[in-house]
């Protein structure tokens, strides 16, 4: 979420035995924890000439996805075209989530198993890398959407923060902004992810919000500078527990289905 997130989250949380405690009594109330949600994300820098051959590839792996969701082993899958490209990053990517990660593991020898992991616009990639993502605070409206918009954004904490820190971030701060957007239909998902297979730096987290609309980016902008007007503190709490450099977002064009 470039420098929407990080400009207004530039503030958002812990000094924080301090601007915590100092919030104002009709600061909104914490969001609990919930069971994990995994995420296996399959990256793919892919050629602009192959672009066209990419939905196919999607299509093709539809049915492993839909009854996989229907038996209750994920609880949604989708896929996203980057918007905002940079030279060494991914322009497509695939990804499925489940309440385990045994059921990421059975979704990705069902797609090996088929085939599906070659076609023409996956052999043209020039570069391809995969993560797994854990999260346990996460809101999901059920169903299916297409041209939606994720932005995400990437941090890094500190060395000295507390061990707790992206769980008080995400409780006291990032969720329930979200959560609120989520209420209102702004949102269709989010998520607070740290790498369950860890192939990012250590205290690397990521903030989604999956957007309904192109008027959702807005109001996401809208919604977290009103909170930092509200809650001073809340900036140089953020400053004091992340690190500014690693900082990036990213902002997809996005589809999917959500049990």
């Amino acid at each position: 979420m470039t420098q929407r997130w990080f400009s207004t989250f530039l503030g958002l949380a812990s000094l924080f035995a301090f601007s915590l405690a100092a919030l104002p009594s009709h600061a909104q109330s914490p969001v609990q924890p919930k069971a994990p949600m995994y995420t296996y994300v399959a990256n793919w820098q892919i050629p602009r000439a192959h672009w066209s051959e990419v939905p196919a590839t999607e299509a093709a792996d539809k049915g492993i996805m839909d009854k996989a969701v229907a038996d209750g082993t994920l609880m949604g899958y989708g896929d996203d075209e980057v918007l905002v490209h940079s030279a060494d990053a991914e322009t497509h990517d695939d990804w499925w989530s489940s309440s385990s990660m045994a059921g990421l593991l059975k979704v990705l020898a069902q797609l090996y198993a088929s085939g599906n992991v070659s076609s023409p616009a996956l052999d043209a990639a020039t570069k391809h890398w995969d993560a797994i993502f854990v999260t346990r605070y996460y809101n999901v409206h059920p169903g299916s959407y297409k041209s939606a918009y994720s932005y995400i954004s990437f941090y890094q904490l500190k060395s000295d923060a507390p061990v707790d820190a992206i769980d008080t971030l995400s409780q006291n701060i990032i969720a329930p902004i979200l959560e609120k957007l989520f209420a209102d239909g702004t949102l269709i998902e989010y998520e607070i992810d740290e790498d369950s297979i860890q192939t990012s730096p250590p205290g690397t987290f990521a903030i989604v919000s999956l957007c309904a609309n192109a008027d959702g980016v807005d109001k996401v902008n809208a919604a977290v500078q009103e909170a930092i007007k509200a809650q001073p503190l809340l900036i140089p709490a953020w400053n004091s527990v992340t690190k500014m450099a690693p900082h990036h977002d990213e902002l997809l064009f996005s589809e999917g289905t959500y049990k």
